[in-house]
């Protein structure tokens, strides 16, 4: 069901869209987050060092995807905001076969480059086969990614936020079943969870596919609709690519935060891989709050409505502060336990590293939300360009932390590094945004 955000409480549009845009991003996590629990709790410390040493790079190419389909979804929330019907479905239209081009030329770089990646990467030696075959097979899934991203970004551009988070909620139970499965009764080692993966991708991805051919008669394409036009797919690239390259300028950054991580030996690596997990689990909302403002200027900015761009920003990051600290102050009782999912009580100084890596993340969960908000307002505005520019501030700040602070400090200064980067990237933002916002006014 499509929703319309140009009007009524910005408020009560970002709670109720955020939301079920929260559970959608907490069942994404779960891809992960199951594969990193089994595979520590039944495989061991190895491979559970070699799967978490490739999650910067899973997230330079896999963000990518992600980002280039957020972005080709922005000209349709503008066309929808501007009750443009028939440019909408040409939107989406050229977004598919883009969709295409992109997840095939991708898979075919990423899987001839990931060796290489991970040897410069500094990836240690008993864990890099288990790192390799598990991206391997994470980037040979690379289309049902681009299925279900594309697919879900388009539905929550026409406002329903709650129909992927069904779909996610069905794949992620089919993903854990599976992971068991494929450890304990196939025998299979860190590539059974990576299969598991890919596999609940695609059902999300066919299963979106489906309801939205029947259930969105706005999408009811004709024949001509399909033809590629030359301004169309301009505008997809313009929106589209620069918000792809914004994470995966962003993950260069944290590969060299993960090659420190690396040069320091599997027991960091492993630490630093159940807090990297548990961070990204408990920062769900603060990335929902994000990803909603995106759709919601799109449509404001489609109907000209600009002052409820601006009070939608407030009223997000509000929400986002609130979050931050009750999480803060959730981690410093729990952070420890939480690492339990992941590592045995015997492992204790991997559990100090844990908590120390994820403690320094919560302090700048503050910073973080407005990274989020602030972003995302930003290039749902049509602005997606300037977001490159404060993922190149994000990659300087992790790469000064990985190179230097990393030296001089130790483990505590690769710590440092995220709310480095948040910092740099606010510094950026803030100023961008308020040109933005002049400029459309």
């Amino acid at each position: 069901m499509v929703k319309d955000m140009t009007q009524g409480s910005p408020l009560k549009h970002i709670i109720s869209f955020a939301i079920p845009m929260f559970l959608g991003i907490l069942f994404q996590q779960f891809y992960s987050m199951v594969d990193t629990v089994i595979v520590g709790q039944f495989l061991g410390v190895n491979p559970l060092a070699g799967v978490g040493s490739t999650s910067s790079l899973n997230f330079m190419v896999i963000g990518f995807c992600t980002g280039v389909c957020n972005g080709f979804a922005l000209p349709v929330a503008q066309m929808f905001g501007a009750k443009n019907e028939r440019d909408l479905r040409r939107y989406v239209a050229c977004s598919t076969w883009l969709c295409i081009i992109f997840s095939v030329v991708l898979t075919i770089a990423t899987a001839a480059a990931c060796r290489p990646i991970l040897e410069v990467m500094n990836t240690p030696e008993d864990i890099f086969q288990y790192a390799y075959i598990y991206i391997l097979i994470i980037f040979l899934g690379i289309p049902f990614t681009f299925l279900y991203n594309i697919l879900a970004a388009i539905i929550r551009s026409l406002g329903d936020s709650r129909t992927p988070v069904i779909f996610l909620a069905l794949a992620s139970l089919i993903n854990i079943v599976l992971d068991i499965v494929f450890i304990k009764l196939f025998n299979m080692n860190v590539e059974g969870p990576a299969l598991a993966t890919v596999i609940s991708q695609a059902i999300s991805g066919i299963v979106c596919l489906f309801y939205m051919r029947k259930k969105f008669p706005i999408l009811k394409m004709q024949k001509d609709d399909w033809r590629l036009r030359s301004h169309h797919v301009k505008i997809l690239c313009k929106m589209g690519i620069p918000m792809g390259l914004q994470y995966s300028i962003t993950a260069i950054g944290t590969l060299v935060i993960q090659a420190a991580v690396n040069s320091l030996g599997t027991a960091v690596v492993a630490g630093v891989t159940a807090a990297q997990r548990i961070n990204s689990f408990i920062s769900c909302p603060i990335d929902a709050l994000g990803q909603t403002m995106a759709p919601y200027s799109g449509q404001n900015v489609g109907a000209g409505k600009m002052s409820r761009v601006k009070q939608g920003l407030v009223a997000s990051s509000a929400c986002g502060f609130v979050v931050s600290a009750i999480m803060l102050i959730a981690m410093i009782f729990f952070g420890r336990s939480l690492s339990l999912l992941f590592l045995d009580n015997s492992q204790k100084q991997i559990i100090d590293y844990s908590y120390q890596f994820l403690m320094f993340c919560c302090v700048g969960y503050f910073l973080l939300t407005l990274v989020n908000t602030v972003r995302f307002t930003i290039q749902g505005m049509g602005f997606s360009g300037l977001a490159i520019t404060a993922g190149v501030m994000e990659m300087a700040a992790r790469t000064f932390a990985g190179l230097c602070l990393a030296q001089w400090f130790g483990f505590t200064g690769i710590c440092m590094a995220h709310p480095l980067a948040w910092i740099s990237a606010d510094i950026f933002l803030i100023p961008a945004f308020i040109y933005c916002y002049k400029k459309l006014k």
